[in-house]
């Protein structure tokens, strides 16, 4: 059985990420918070987007949150994407204390399905020999 190569975009390796990706890649989820504001935050990055601080650390996450938003896609935005429709992009707010960015992974992606304030939980879909992305499930 042949496997189709990953046509989609592929997210940047930049020494910020690399730790973030190298967790993915073992089904972990890891964020940083601040301990100067005791906020997590995501994308990683040495500055806290909250208070400006500098005292940054990773730590894992749980992986389970509740569904911020999102938005059902019908119309490919490009053609890499045409297998997938329709599909869910969403923002979820982790019990952490950060909201990521993402996609809600669910066989019948429609408004009666998936509602704002639902929990959910990550996946992992390992694309690439190199990364694995987190999804989320209605949990």
């Amino acid at each position: 059985m042949t496997t189709q190569p990953y046509t989609r975009p592929l997210p940047v390796s930049q020494p910020e990420w690399d730790f973030y990706w190298e967790k993915t890649k073992a089904h972990e989820l890891w964020l940083m918070r601040c301990d100067d504001c005791n906020k997590a935050y995501f994308y990683p990055r040495a500055i806290c987007p909250m208070c400006f601080g500098r005292n940054t650390k990773w730590f894992q996450s749980s992986g389970k949150g509740t569904l911020h938003a999102f938005g059902i896609v019908h119309r490919a935005p490009t053609p890499a994407f045409a297998d997938m429709v329709p599909f869910v992009v969403a923002q979820v707010d982790l019990e952490d204390g950060a909201r990521i960015p993402t996609n809600i992974v669910i066989d019948d992606p429609t408004p009666e399905k998936v509602k704002v304030g639902m929990n959910v939980e990550v996946i992992f879909d390992d694309v690439t020999d190199k990364f694995t992305l987190p999804k989320f499930k209605p949990a």
